[in-house]
């Protein structure tokens, strides 16, 4: 009785560890798409105008933030939904690589222009307060879907 209730113990413990996995970005096959990369220079005028007439000083692009911002756009597109999935390793990855203090990010969907999605953050009081925060780096990704909806990641960093 006892080997059986141990064996069975067992298998539930085997059953529950493998069942109750977590996905790693990393094990999802994520295809790159194109960048609109008129679209986000543009975008990244209108955010650094309005920091300007703010007296608020321009982001910089980023190099580092761009990398990370094209990772997850794709990721978005690969899932079919906005995401904020997986900020973390994101930030704890651009502050190791650009000794950043502080990470943040906005993401936006469908909208069909740059104004449109510059004109969405600023309805929204969190996204509103990041873009004119004191960050100091930026980086502005503008991808679209199979359906050429558009998905945009803009990340920042200080």
């Amino acid at each position: 009785m006892k080997i059986r209730l141990r064996n069975a113990v067992l298998v539930l413990f085997v059953c529950l560890g493998v069942s109750c996995s977590k996905e790693s970005i990393t094990d999802t096959d994520i295809p790159v798409a194109l960048n609109a990369v008129e679209v986000e220079q543009e975008l990244l005028g209108i955010v650094n105008a309005h920091r300007n007439s703010l007296g608020v000083s321009p982001l910089q692009f980023s190099v580092v933030a761009y990398e990370y911002a094209n990772l997850h756009n794709d990721y978005m597109i690969a899932k079919g939904n906005l995401s904020h999935d997986n900020f973390s390793a994101r930030a704890s990855s651009i502050s190791a690589k650009a000794d950043a203090k502080q990470v943040a990010e906005n993401v936006a969907k469908d909208y069909p222009t740059a104004t449109a999605t510059f004109e969405g953050w600023m309805n929204s009081p969190n996204h509103k307060e990041t873009m004119e925060s004191d960050f100091t780096h930026t980086a502005i990704s503008v991808k679209r879907d199979s359906n050429g909806n558009y998905y945009y990641t803009q990340l920042f960093y200080k």
